[in-house]
């Protein structure tokens, strides 16, 4: 009856732990992303590019990544969607960071 319980326990345990690491990978990237935006002469082609390099070393943490950059004269904007890793067949747990940073200027 014990044991059960326990492999649902550790079931859970493991897609909560996946689902969490798909996530930071995603804020991650999302940082990464609007860091590269926001320097002095930063671009949204730098942001996705800084994204896409980024999201290349991460392997199997999160797929199918859509990343939507933007950059106003005060902020940079980068949000990262993607899917996590599953346990369950059939179930695709989608997450969406976004990060938003100063732009950098010189006064």
């Amino acid at each position: 009856m014990l044991l059960p319980v326990l492999f649902t326990f550790v079931w859970v345990a493991m897609g909560a732990a996946m689902y969490h690491f798909g996530s930071t990978a995603a804020q991650a990237a999302a940082q990464t992303a609007a860091s590269a935006a926001a320097v002095e002469g930063g671009t949204t082609k730098a942001c996705q590019q800084s994204a896409a390099r980024f999201i290349a070393t991460l392997g199997d943490a999160i797929s199918d990544v859509t990343v939507t950059c933007q950059r106003t004269a005060t902020t940079a904007t980068a949000t990262v969607t993607g899917t996590t890793l599953s346990l369950m067949p059939g179930w695709a747990p989608t997450v969406t960071q976004t990060v938003t940073v100063a732009v950098e200027r010189i006064s």
